[in-house]
């Protein structure tokens, strides 16, 4: 983590110069100003993290220079140092806005626990700021639920990533808990007490990006009226950062990010201070940056620095032994929420999900349960509360319930019912894409038995995917 900087104003060198001394050796970055009037010249050239601040500065006093300060917008704070005489003056200042006040001669000991306490305070204001930001975008989610060994190797391989501080690349369809699966690796790793943040590259606009990251000084664009503004790359020093759906970013945002990557360090936007930052870089996206590259949408250079580590994630369909544990954390999450009694769900209904293709993944798999809990009352869910999820398939019932005559064209030279039965099972599997729990509801039989036709009769779901591509 980088030093912290401190700024000493004060008009008497030797006590400025003690100052430097003492706070180098406990670690800080240390700057002076020895006159009021050039505060501000100083202040926009270093950008402390606090201020030392005398009350008495011959012309100026500190009182005044403190509601300059907060008047300009600097979210510094500020500790005033006065003499014995001056305490009342001290009380004035503590009223305007200052953190806290120190008399001379100087106790070290006071100092040093009034600056930590000061920093920590401030930090923590901007910490809970960002929160709030965070809680209102994102939704309240579940943890990582998993059944199969196909994610129990991709925890596996997070669990040893969170033990280093290399850049990872999370891949994976939309949906699928990158983002979980980034905060797994924080959770795990050295950097679990300071902030995660997730920047959402997709969803800034492309003019706003830069500040959005690195932050900006005032008047460097219009509506920047504040006098500087921390970007989330600043207020993560010492944490992670998430970039979700990297692949989003302009190629000027991707030379910007690169250069941030290797060198650590940066500018705001509209300053001239360089500032740098310790921070763990996750990136996630649902492209194939490999294609985006040699289509020149993404840089190679970039691809290359994020991509140290990589972890692909598993579709939901790839993984269906995953989906009754996390359907059945879905249907406690929607019983509680909606204040009624946990409604059970049948064997039919949990292998008819597991044989859906989930598009959406386990985000669409969330929002099924949410509407089938939200809008029925009944004891046991079965597979006709997800008709919403193929309206091919339910159409096609529709169809059959008003109109439940069949005519079958029986040829003159007369047909075999083995050659009926099977082409029957096959042109339903193909309207159901293979799906044999909806065939089987569409022709009236058990799973089971539907199985045992097809065992019989010697079809299989890759015939009927090749049938279906003919058509």
């Amino acid at each position: 983590m980088s030093k912290k900087k401190i700024l000493v104003v004060d008009d008497e060198p030797m006590i400025v110069q003690t100052f430097e001394k003492i706070l180098t050796t406990w670690g800080y970055d240390v700057s002076s100003c020895f006159a009021g009037k050039n505060l501000f010249s100083v202040l926009a050239q270093t950008h402390p993290d606090i201020i030392l601040l005398d009350v008495y500065l011959g012309e100026l006093n500190g009182i005044q220079l403190l509601k300059k300060i907060n008047k300009e917008g600097w979210k510094i704070p500020v500790v005033m140092i006065t003499g014995q005489a001056n305490v009342n003056l001290a009380v004035e200042a503590m009223k305007e806005g200052a953190e806290d006040f120190i008399e001379k001669p100087i106790d070290l000991n006071r100092l040093k626990i009034i600056i930590e306490k000061a920093l920590l305070q401030h930090r923590l204001i901007n910490q809970v700021s960002l929160l709030k930001e965070e809680l209102e975008e994102t939704r309240s989610h579940l943890g990582i639920i998993y059944k199969s060994d196909k994610m129990h190797k991709v925890l596996q391989v997070a669990n040893k990533l969170a033990k280093s501080n290399t850049t990872v690349l999370l891949e994976g369809e939309s949906g699928t808990g990158k983002e979980l699966i980034a905060r797994y690796i924080y959770e795990k790793s050295n950097r679990a007490d300071n902030l995660f943040i997730t920047i959402n590259c997709g969803a800034i606009p492309k003019d706003l990006a830069e500040s959005e990251l690195f932050g900006y000084e005032k008047g460097a664009f219009t509506g920047a009226s504040e006098k500087m503004k921390l970007g989330k790359f600043e207020l993560a020093d010492g944490g992670t950062i998430l970039l979700d759906e990297i692949g989003e970013l302009s190629l000027e945002m991707q030379v910007k990010l690169l250069r941030v990557l290797e060198e650590k360090k940066f500018y705001r936007l509209g300053g001239n201070t360089e500032i740098k930052v310790d921070v763990r870089i996750i990136a996630a996206t649902n492209r194939n940056l490999a294609k985006e590259v040699a289509a020149g949408r993404f840089r190679e250079d970039l691809y290359y620095r994020i991509n140290v580590a990589s972890i692909h994630i598993p579709p939901l369909r790839e993984r269906p032994e995953d989906i009754p544990p996390i359907t059945a954390a879905f249907q406690e999450e929607f019983s509680k929420r909606f204040g009624k009694p946990a409604i059970k769900i049948s064997k039919e209904a949990i292998e008819y999900l597991q044989a859906y293709r989930w598009k959406g993944n386990v985000r669409e798999l969330r929002n099924a349960i949410e509407r089938v809990n939200l809008l029925n009352d009944c004891p046991i869910i079965e597979v006709d509360h997800f008709y919403f999820l193929d309206p091919v398939v339910h159409k096609h019932e529709e169809k059959r319930s008003t109109n439940s005559e069949y005519n079958l064209d029986i040829p003159p030279t007369g047909i075999k019912m083995e050659k009926v039965v099977k082409d029957l099972i096959l042109k339903t599997l193909i309207l159901t894409n293979g799906n044999q729990v909806q065939a089987a509801k569409i022709l009236g039989i058990s799973r089971s038995k539907l199985r045992y036709r097809m065992e019989q009769l010697g079809i299989d779901t890759d015939k009927t995917a090749k049938i279906q591509s003919l058509n």
